[in-house]
């Protein structure tokens, strides 16, 4: 288990003789990355290492796409696809923009997991256990080390206001748990919110350099099932529990024009959980960046959204639609019993007292 400080060094020495070694800079297609006021560059399209500044002066066109990374799957032995016999008939697979909705029955993982692996990638798992949230980590760690990216590389991201008491785990080959000591403050509700900024801020300034996926969760779940590479895309969202059924009036999205996080009655795709969401390091960068701008935006005129960073995320997601839909299985709480379409229950709530858990003063903003 590494500290922040020992990470940061080791990260930086890694970064100096590897990849600042051999390659000078990112070069994307035109129109395809923005820069950040720090002066970093994230890509949005598909990013390809370069060796000088100068790279259209050394390499053609031509170098430049026979140089692209490709995937070649070996001999595998699986049914084959039925074209009018789909996997899953009781349940939607696919959004009105094609993203595909996951669900058991979907996906081939022996297929997923060999791409994958020959991505060569890694995968960070964020979790914030601040105050008495850390007495989640011990179930939450030895679950994800079972379940969660099975035989792949992962780092855990641990923000916290309290690393003493983070639980030495012994983690596989390839896993690590980093310890990225946070601030904490008086209300759980800011807590909550200032997650947006702490993943934005760390996405800038070391997990575009250490990891090529983000996951995002909370800290009170336990992993129960399989969650793996089937999830992993540019930007995905997950569907609450409480709300799969649901019509989009029903949905509890921020109702007052007046936050940022307002979303009229007759819009609205899915009500979105804020426990679980994620994609690559650029997707999230660019999802809590947005969603911390527009909670201090609503904090300046003395506004909480309804449910805090929850609202935001919607809202997000209302105009930036995910490239993939994660199903009820990957955040259910069993408190909600198993309906019949619920083939696995990979990703679930600990009972918990919330009042014990939370510090419950009153909020000085408007509801």
């Amino acid at each position: 288990m590494k500290r922040a400080s020992e990470h940061a060094q080791s990260e930086a020495a890694r970064y100096e003789g590897g990849w600042k070694k051999k390659w000078e800079c990112w070069q994307v297609s035109p129109g395809m990355r923005e820069q950040t006021s720090e002066g970093h560059w994230l890509n949005r399209g598909i990013s390809i290492l370069c060796e000088t500044q100068s790279f259209s002066s050394h390499r053609n066109k031509t170098d430049l796409l026979d140089g692209l990374p490709e995937t070649s799957l070996p001999r595998m032995v699986y049914s084959k696809p039925q074209l009018f016999k789909p996997p899953r008939t009781d349940v939607l697979t696919v959004t009105p923009w094609l993203a595909p909705i996951i669900w058991e029955g979907t996906f081939n993982l022996d297929i997923l997991n060999e791409q994958f692996r020959q991505r060569n990638a890694t995968v960070g798992l964020t979790v914030f256990a601040i105050k008495k949230y850390v007495i989640f980590l011990q179930t939450f760690l030895e679950t994800a080390e079972t379940y969660f990216m099975v035989g792949h590389r992962v780092k855990y991201y641990i923000f916290t206001d309290r690393p003493e008491d983070v639980p030495n785990i012994n983690v596989k080959a390839g896993r690590e748990i980093i310890i990225l000591k946070v601030q904490n403050y008086p209300r759980w509700q800011e807590i909550s919110m200032r997650r947006m900024e702490m993943i934005s801020h760390y996405s800038l300034q070391h997990f575009i350099h250490e990891v090529d996926f983000l996951v995002c969760v909370d800290a009170d779940m336990r992993f129960n099932d399989h969650v793996g590479v089937e999830i992993l895309t540019e930007v995905f969202g997950t569907i609450h529990p409480g709300f799969y059924a649901s019509e989009r009036n029903a949905f509890s999205y921020e109702r007052r024009p007046e936050s940022k996080a307002f979303i009229p009655r007759d819009e609205g795709d899915f009500y979105y959980m804020g426990s679980i969401f994620g994609g690559t390091v650029a997707g999230v960068y660019k999802l809590t960046k947005k969603c911390h701008e527009a909670i201090m935006a609503d904090k300046r005129k003395n506004l909480e959204a309804v449910w805090q960073e929850e609202s935001h995320l919607n809202k997000y997601f209302v105009y930036h639609k995910p490239t993939k839909v994660l199903s009820p299985e990957y955040m259910w709480d069993n408190n909600l019993g198993s309906p019949q379409f619920l083939k696995k229950k990979r990703f679930l709530a600990v009972p918990k007292n919330h009042a014990a858990i939370r510090n419950k003063r009153n909020s000085h903003l408007k509801h």
